[in-house]
């Protein structure tokens, strides 16, 4: 609908610019148009309000095919309202509905070796401490103090950072393969101030903290109370899902409404598409 009203808007504007119009006065015409149209849509509009609105309104808008509708609506009415929604091929002719529960990011392990089922190669951490590392862990000495603390707990550990390699990650790899230690590296998801973020997000899901350059802790003094936790997380190739976070829900509640204001403020369509990716890892989730 909006390419075919843009055509008409573009296809009168030639014709009347072609007649002597003005182009200036013509854009402010268009300009109080929309502004007028849009208003009169706002005012005259409704909000769906129960599942079978949803599908209603979902199968119009797929041409009138009841199967995607009735898709759209339990799509919706598993992620809620904050909830993600993407399309991808599939790789059947069948349409297909399915539901990440938890936060979902797109970094997997470091190492095959980290695979706790070798048939489905995933590693499975359950009810797990979650280190959140802004920077790269490269020295064994830094990271055995802290390996050393959760082993004596008995519960695996996931790691969150920039990188993990050299002898930090071949030991990770040997206490793994020993029996010692479950644990699995992750790299940190996105780039830049948005990396620290969705990694101050993750600590926040957790109840952990970001350690970060700012806040001064050194690696080989974190403790256990610096670790996040949560009920169950699963790494495969190429993506790490959080289930159960044991963070605080008003501290979620809190990060959620200051993103939901980050996403009113923002004049990027860009950081509005990431900042609505981030909330709904945080508050819905993703189908």
């Amino acid at each position: 609908t909006a390419t075919v009203l843009a055509a008409s808007v573009y296809r009168e504007g030639l014709k009347n610019v072609a007649a002597g119009a003005n182009p200036v006065y013509l854009k402010r015409g268009i300009d109080k148009a929309v502004e007028a149209g849009v208003t009169k849509l706002l005012r005259d509009s409704k909000k769906v309000s129960d599942r079978e609105e949803v599908r209603q309104v979902a199968t119009v808008s797929a041409n009138w095919d009841d199967e995607i509708g009735e898709i759209i609506a339990d799509a919706m009415d598993k992620v809620g309202k904050d909830g993600t929604i993407t399309v991808e091929e599939a790789k059947s002719i069948e349409t297909t509905l399915e539901v990440v529960e938890g936060m979902q990011f797109d970094k997997g392990y470091l190492s095959p070796y980290f695979c706790t089922n070798n048939d489905t190669m995933e590693s499975v951490l359950d009810d797990c401490f979650v280190l959140i590392h802004e920077k790269k862990i490269t020295a064994l000495n830094d990271l055995l103090p802290l390996l050393q603390i959760v082993s004596k707990q008995g519960k695996p550990l996931l790691i969150i950072a920039e990188d993990v390699e050299g002898e930090a990650l071949a030991a990770l790899v040997v206490n793994k393969l020993r029996g010692t230690l479950n644990a699995c590296a992750v790299k940190a998801p996105g780039f830049g101030d948005r990396r620290k973020e969705m990694l101050r997000d993750i600590a926040i899901l957790t109840g952990g903290r970001c350690l970060t350059e700012d806040l001064g802790i050194k690696l080989e003094n974190v403790q256990l109370a610096d670790l996040g936790q949560a009920k169950r997380i699963s790494v495969d190739k190429e993506n790490t899902v959080i289930v159960e976070g044991s963070g605080k829900a008003s501290d979620i509640q809190g990060r959620v409404k200051q993103i939901r204001r980050q996403i009113q403020e923002t004049t990027s369509d860009y950081d509005r598409e990431k900042l609505q990716e981030r909330l709904a890892k945080l508050a819905g989730g993703v189908a």
